[in-house]
């Protein structure tokens, strides 16, 4: 039995992780080389067939579907890292002032977190458009904004857990600081637990880009992004499916990689399993 979980866990990791470093590839190469300028334009060449011009066709402009996937790699991957990046360090923050400050701050903070939860990020990007206008930036913040929460609640309740523990009731009973303690015993033991949601975050989060760049809430064109290859491509699925294809299998294997990578690092930080 233990010997068929350390595969399992093994087989996940290497399958996402090989899946992710496809697409990171694929999204730096693009900045550096593409098989045909992502913006350029040939109205007799639209809708061609896969391998009949280029490797995946072109689409109703006549650019090169495969050009559009690689650059749209980095937009999507660009702004969901950035978005995880930016949640996830205001809900750590978030969560570990919740767990030192007990009592009222606490109550106010995970208040403010369950009405932050409540707002969709379609719903925030929406806002954040009117305010500021769409763009990278606002979808960007439309997503950390979403993440905050669930960042904090997490934190706060590992670190409530770890601050029970006896080696932080010796800690204080020899007087070390709040400030100390956390650092030295709370963090070291809530960062494996934070990896490992970042990386189902970063899935989430290309999923959510994708959705508002498919609602016109993300770049605006000509920059390619794989959800507004989506919404483009609703028009000719009937007659170009290729079009729906290439982008809606990219979001879904990225979902995937990072979901798979993100559960087998809890598999692997997870010391119930040693056990069993």
């Amino acid at each position: 039995m233990v010997v068929w979980r350390t595969a399992l866990r093994h087989v996940k990791l290497a399958i996402g992780t090989a899946i992710i470093t496809m697409l990171v590839t694929g999204a730096c190469l693009s900045l550096v080389w593409t098989p045909a300028p992502p913006a350029r334009m040939n109205i007799l060449a639209r809708l061609k067939p896969p391998f009949a011009s280029g490797w995946l066709g072109t689409d109703q402009f006549g650019r090169d579907v495969t050009s559009l996937l690689m650059a749209g790699a980095w937009n999507s991957l660009s702004i969901a890292v950035l978005a995880v990046a930016l949640g996830a360090s205001a809900g750590v923050l978030t969560g570990l002032a919740a767990a030192r400050r007990r009592g009222l701050a606490e109550a106010v903070l995970m208040r403010v977190c369950d009405v932050i939860f409540a707002f969709p990020p379609v719903l925030s990007a929406m806002v954040l458009g009117v305010l500021m206008g769409t763009g990278a930036m606002s979808a960007i913040l439309a997503i950390a904004v979403f993440m905050v929460p669930v960042f904090a609640r997490m934190t706060r309740g590992i670190a409530l857990q770890v601050q029970s523990r006896d080696y932080v009731l010796a800690a204080r009973s020899i007087g070390r600081g709040e400030g100390g303690i956390m650092v030295a015993h709370v963090m070291p033991n809530i960062a494996g637990q934070i990896v490992v949601q970042v990386m189902i975050q970063l899935g989430l989060a290309i999923l959510t880009e994708a959705g508002l760049s498919f609602l016109g809430l993300g770049l605006p064109p000509p920059a390619p992004t794989w959800g507004r290859m989506l919404a483009e491509a609703q028009t000719y699925l009937e007659s170009a499916p290729w079009l729906a294809l290439a982008p809606g299998l990219a979001i879904a294997f990225a979902v995937l990689g990072f979901s798979l990578v993100g559960d087998g690092l809890r598999d692997l930080f997870d010391p119930r399993d040693a056990t069993l």
